[in-house]
């Protein structure tokens, strides 16, 4: 599955200049990086155990044999690979997982085997990324979306590393600036051996900006399994809220909180003991959350805090880490957040598989087809305003019947859409294959 020298040196040759710009930055800025890692761990972007992964560096030892090294930018890109990175580990391959946020590692801690290696991906300088791959070696690269770092897609393809997108996107936003930007694309497109796309919309604008074989997968995240909660603190939840009517607002974004709770103070004059759930998208804003609460003049509890909902709470601030499977298996109605504000939505996925009525605001351009695909089956509400939300959440709250039928048309939508994982798997057979035969070589 390598691809010929005559190719890759063609393509090196080819960088357009914008590449070659940003190369000799990036190599030139080397120096000013203790004062960005300085900068970024005061706004607790960076873990400081763990610092230097960033500059290509880690403790831990690469293991025997072939390694397939998946990146995705953070935590929606590092949950869409979990079950592609379980079908892996079935093959006894072993994983090395990249992200560049904090809040994914504390996903991967959380909810991955213990067996995959998780590393900060490295910032993009060439000496930083050439310390990375000397040490890491890896047998295949799968990028996930869109996360493309210029000077870590060179340095693989100048390796020979075989490269896959995996559950490729590019949205309606993205592409107009790419195209302005044609050759700087095209030549990074151009060192991955396929594409494989969310979408047909997906594939088209890929070979469209330069992508050499695109082949149509679907959405990884339709494949999502549910996610996970602890039992003991699911049945303690609902026993401290028996009987009351609660609403889940789940990875909600600075700008909708403030809706929220207008929303909850006139829902509350219909349900005087509906329970509100903030989950914030960074758990770190809870605080934050907690002090926009009493301004309002409602009464709030932090889960940060290792507090539990009294009769008295009006709104519950779940501020922590990889417990949504748990309030999504609370509530019989989930707010997507980041729909009300233009951050794009977040995935609605897992709440549907537990059985949650979903309503979003407009802005799903992050999960369009999706979202698409749900409001024209009846599977989800979509609130264009606070008037709306309030609306469309109080129908809910008064209407077992409707959530039971909004629950059964989203189920419907999410079967039919599924199978990318399997569509995905088809497409890496051949590298996989390859792999298989290196680990029979060596175990020879």
């Amino acid at each position: 599955m390598r691809r010929s020298g005559d190719r890759r040196e063609h393509l090196t040759n080819a960088l357009p200049m914008t590449l070659r710009v940003y190369r000799k930055l990036s190599s030139a800025v080397v120096p000013l990086a203790p004062a960005l890692i300085k900068r970024r761990l005061k706004q607790g972007k960076e873990d400081p155990a763990r610092i230097g992964e960033r500059r290509g560096m880690s403790k831990d030892v690469r293991p025997h044999g072939p390694l397939v090294w998946i990146h995705g930018a953070s935590v929606g890109e590092v949950l869409a690979a979990a079950a592609l990175i379980e079908r892996l580990r079935a093959l006894d391959i072993r994983i090395l997982l990249t992200s560049g946020t904090v809040t994914s590692a504390a996903i991967v801690a959380k909810r991955f085997p213990a067996d995959i290696i998780h590393q900060y991906v490295p910032y993009d300088s060439p000496r930083y990324v050439a310390r990375f791959l000397d040490h890491w070696r890896p047998s295949l690269a799968l990028f996930i979306e869109s996360d493309l770092w210029p000077n870590l897609i060179l340095a693989s393809a100048a390796r020979r590393l075989p490269m896959v997108l995996i559950n490729g996107r590019m949205s309606q936003r993205s592409f107009p600036r790419w195209r302005r930007m044609a050759a700087t694309i095209s030549a990074l497109l151009g060192r991955f051996d396929v594409c494989l796309a969310q979408s047909q919309i997906d594939a088209e604008r890929f070979a469209a900006l330069g992508s050499r074989n695109v082949v149509t997968t679907g959405n990884l995240k339709l494949d999502v399994p549910a996610p996970p909660a602890d039992p003991a603190r699911l049945e303690r939840l609902m026993a401290v809220t028996r009987g009351r009517p609660i609403v889940v607002a789940a990875s909600t974004h600075p700008g909708e909180e403030e809706i929220l709770l207008e929303a909850h103070r006139t829902l509350a004059g219909f349900f005087p003991s509906l329970l509100t759930v903030i989950v914030p998208r960074h758990p770190d804003r809870g605080e934050a959350i907690a002090r926009a609460i009493a301004a309002a003049g409602l009464h709030g509890t932090l889960r940060s805090r290792e507090e539990l909902p009294v009769a008295a709470t009006d709104i519950y601030v779940a501020d922590t880490m990889g417990e949504l499977g748990l309030f999504y298996r609370l509530a019989p109605i989930v707010f997507m957040g980041g729909s009300l504000v233009p951050h794009g939505g977040q995935n609605p996925i897992e709440a549907v598989k537990l059985g949650a009525s979903i309503v979003h605001g407009p802005h799903v351009f992050n999960f369009t087809d999706v979202y698409e695909a749900l409001d024209h089956a009846s599977g989800a509400r979509q609130a264009d305003s606070q008037e709306a939300l309030v609306k469309q959440l109080g129908q809910l709250l008064a209407d077992p019947a409707a959530r039971e039928a909004l629950v059964a048309a989203s189920s419907r939508v999410v079967d039919e859409l599924g199978g990318a994982l399997e569509r995905t798997l088809t497409a890496l057979e051949p590298y996989l294959l390859q792999l298989r035969l290196e680990m029979g070589a060596a175990s020879a």
